[in-house]
């Protein structure tokens, strides 16, 4: 089976576990993801769980302006960004589309398949990354993927956000930690590879809290995890609150950040691979926090931090 795989060790130059330097390993070289957007929508949004999404959110941050404008054609939109990437990543040696945006297991079946086969078909494209939510992940759809990884990069990214229940309710989220870990050893029974999305900084979540999630998740069957800080992005719930009284919606300053970081990775399972350590939106859509930072210098600040302290991924950790 084709998978993204992790080693027992750390990256000894960043002193973590880096899902780049591991696909370079894995396949000889950079694997690259193309964002494409498939017009799916959210539980969260359409009424099913809820009305409006989650108070962080607005999609607009993170989706390529060629996935915006090409929405309702796959081959177009790979087309575009594989044109841009191939000049920028040059030594790529996989493709693999990212559905990104919103829930891309939300869907009929059918055409869910129909959609991840049109990227496929692609010549350039040899898997999919497929970005959801855990309560949108059925077992008929994970036997499918499951199929389709004995031929395909397969990668399953689970927005789970936090660990913690009552952040998660204050975000209006829509699910609970226990439904994350269902979706995820469920995902990975059946030999997918499984990567998780955690936020920190959300309304009503503690250092503690945020830092007990390295344990949790530790101890379950993830291939990689994407971290991030919380942002303040226009056309959110968050925003209108955040202007109406800044001090409600504390935020985690550059520092706060990256010490935060080097904790939750001490405390991390060194084999669950870090994919990301940040997040960047556009500063037209960005209100608030502004460390000045691009997220390509986030990084080695993590790294330094992890040398001053002469510490490493899962330097902290106990096996369960």
């Amino acid at each position: 089976m084709l998978a993204f795989t992790a080693t027992s060790h750390s990256d000894q130059a960043r002193r973590y576990l880096s899902w780049i330097d591991l696909s370079k390993q894995t396949h000889g070289g950079r694997v690259q993801k193309v964002s494409v957007t498939a017009g799916f929508s959210c539980p969260n949004r359409d009424g099913s769980k809820g009305i409006g999404g989650c108070t962080f959110c607005n999609n607009a941050g993170f989706t390529p302006g060629y996935a915006r404008d090409n929405k309702d054609d796959i081959r177009m939109q790979l087309d575009t960004g594989l044109e841009f990437l191939k000049r920028r990543y040059p030594r790529t040696v996989r493709w693999v589309a990212y559905f990104q945006a919103y829930s891309n297991t939300y869907g009929e079946q059918q055409q869910l398949i129909k959609t991840y086969q049109t990227a496929l078909a692609h010549p350039d494209i040899s898997g999919l990354v497929i970005g959801t939510r855990p309560d949108c992940v059925s077992n008929e759809l994970l036997d499918y993927l499951a199929q389709l990884s004995q031929h395909h990069l397969i990668e399953l990214e689970l927005g789970l956000e936090s660990t913690n229940d009552a952040a998660l309710r204050r975000v209006n989220r829509g699910h609970d930690y226990a439904c994350s870990v269902d979706a995820i050893e469920r995902a990975a029974a059946r030999g997918l590879s499984v990567s998780a999305h955690l936020m920190f900084g959300l309304p009503g979540e503690s250092r503690s809290s945020m830092l007990d999630g390295a344990k949790l998740l530790s101890a379950l069957p993830l291939a990689s995890l994407k971290l991030h800080q919380l942002q303040v992005v226009k056309g959110t719930r968050l925003a209108n609150a955040w202007r109406k009284n800044p001090a409600s919606v504390p935020l985690l300053t550059q520092k706060e950040y990256l010490e935060l970081l080097a904790d939750f990775i001490e405390h991390l399972n060194p084999n669950i691979a870090i994919q990301r350590v940040g997040s960047e939106v556009p500063p037209s859509l960005r209100l608030a926090p502004d460390w000045s930072l691009r997220l390509s210098e986030l990084a080695p600040l993590l790294t330094q931090t992890l040398q001053q302290r002469n510490s490493w991924h899962g330097r902290l950790w106990q096996a369960t």
